[in-house]
């Protein structure tokens, strides 16, 4: 009788390496383009403007073909909607990216925040918390937000 109540358990607690659509829990990527869409979701609004900034910096940063990128961005969102943390996400790009890399996420972040012309209050503050997770000092965190907010106000996009 144990046994078989040990036995479930486990089960419950097994999750496959891949999911149905191809990306493991470990994928750097997976983990990156779910904090992104996270931190899209922030303010309740999922514009256009950020979901396209989303597809775009996700193509250009990984070289996705058109197919993969719809798989990547439905996985995220699952991802995202079954998270109960940010740290399931940003302890996979701790092991994955490098000091300089962290930091171009988290500008890629900004870019993301910025790309429906404002910084709403709760997505500055899932970047710090992001940022903070990453090991990204404050004063960097800022630079890069300025850095941003400086391109979109003289370009008028990200």
């Amino acid at each position: 009788m144990f046994e078989r109540i040990a036995a479930f358990l486990k089960e419950l607690n097994t999750s496959p390496d891949v999911s149905d659509d191809g990306f493991s829990h470990d994928d750097p990527r997976l983990a990156a383009a779910a904090l992104m869409y996270h931190v899209i979701g922030a303010d309740g609004v999922y514009s256009d403007a950020e979901m396209d900034r989303l597809g775009d910096l996700l193509q250009k940063n990984y070289a996705l073909d058109d197919e993969t990128l719809s798989r990547l961005v439905a996985a995220a969102r699952a991802a995202d909607n079954e998270a109960v943390d940010l740290y399931q996400f940003t302890s996979v790009l701790m092991r994955s990216l490098s000091g300089e890399e962290r930091l171009k996420f988290i500008e890629l972040l900004w870019e993301i925040v910025y790309s429906d012309g404002e910084n709403h209050e709760l997505e500055d503050n899932l970047v710090w918390r992001v940022a903070e997770l990453l090991g990204v000092d404050g004063r960097d965190r800022v630079l890069l937000r300025q850095a941003v907010q400086a391109r979109v106000d003289d370009d008028g996009e990200a």
